[in-house]
């Protein structure tokens, strides 16, 4: 069986995919508040470049894809283009990223074309402040997005909530309490610097998971616990009694990236090894020199598998990325895919 392997013996299994860079919201620590600038349509790829990148990188061992934006429920054709997902062979797992505001119209149609999971952004409960985080989102869409995933089946659900400080860091047990009844896996994740308004206020933003997580030992016990898909970055928790977990990603604070098994493929068509680099290889720019017909096939599928390997190759040990350190890292996460 083929792997991908860096040079520093991880094995790769693990690829995100943004399907575009538009989104229904502009949240403060994703999109500028300014006017934002998007890549052009024909610039974005299509959805059977995609599947086709996708269908070489499971040859090569990829066994997981999320989906992302931007927002990709605004995508028009994701039904079918998870439906072409599910046709590849020896894809385990196929999940999406999405900040549910779509989804409860999608969910039983997502499950029905065979996604998996969905991960749901979620940074407040309280619908003001929401809204501000958000500019201008509906809370009670969300909500209501998340209940129709849960109904659909589309577990285990995963709740991604930035930690700010002063802005919902007092909302952590209030994040806590939704693990007692229901099957939630909540995360906190560390605040990233990506864009040059997010930096010029980094550090007073900033709030370490493992601060949070000392304040909730003092009133919960949490017992360390596993999840079927738990091969990430979080550590996951569980309050005795409780449905759900607690997860925390220390982005910033304690890297992970020896376990670091995953590449993305961003919306414009580049294979990025690490979210904390600007290297990037283009892959889309190398098949559209090349036609779709059937004499050119092996040469495209050679090319994707080459590509990859590259990005694979390109891969570095770690990020240099800290709480005082964003030198050269102003990004916009929306046409990465986080």
């Amino acid at each position: 069986m083929n792997k991908l392997i860096d040079n520093f013996g991880r094995e790769i299994s693990y690829l995100r995919v943004s399907i575009t860079d538009r989104c229904n919201y502009r949240c403060i620590y994703c999109q500028s508040e300014k006017e934002f600038e998007f890549i052009p349509h024909q610039e974005i790829l299509r959805f059977e470049e995609i599947v086709e990148i996708v269908q070489e990188a499971v040859n090569l061992g990829i066994t997981k894809v999320r989906i992302t934006g931007g927002e990709p429920l605004v995508r028009e054709g994701i039904v079918n283009f998870i439906k072409q997902l599910r046709k590849i062979d020896r894809l385990e797992d196929i999940s999406l990223t999405t900040n549910a505001f779509f989804l409860s119209e999608y969910a039983e149609k997502l499950k029905e074309a065979g996604l998996n999971r969905v991960n749901i952004s979620l940074d407040s409960l309280q619908e003001e402040k929401y809204k501000k985080i958000t500019r201008g989102g509906s809370l009670g869409k969300a909500l209501k997005g998340i209940s129709s995933a849960l109904k659909a089946g589309l577990l285990p659900i995963k709740i991604n909530t930035v930690l700010i400080r002063g802005i919902n860091d007092d909302e952590v047990e209030d994040f806590v309490r939704l693990t007692l009844d229901r099957p939630l896996n909540i995360r906190f994740i560390e605040f990233m610097p990506s864009g040059e308004e997010v930096i010029n206020e980094f550090e007073s933003k900033f709030i370490s998971v493992q601060e949070i997580k000392e304040k909730l030992i003092k009133k919960y016990l949490l017992d360390p616990v596993k999840i079927s898909t738990a091969n990430g970055p979080a550590k996951y928790y569980q309050i005795k009694g409780g449905q759900g977990t607690i997860g925390f990603i220390t982005a910033l604070s304690q890297h992970f990236c020896k376990t670091c098994n995953r590449i993305r493929l961003t919306s414009e068509g580049k294979l990025r090894p690490c979210l904390f680099s600007n290297t990037e290889v283009n892959i889309k720019q190398a098949i559209r020199k090349l036609a779709r017909g059937k004499s050119e096939g092996f040469l495209r599928k050679k090319i994707i598998r080459d590509k990859l390997k590259e990005a694979v190759r390109l891969k570095p040990e770690g990020h240099k990325l800290n709480i005082k350190n964003q030198e050269n890292l102003s990004f916009h996460m929306s046409r990465i895919g986080g």
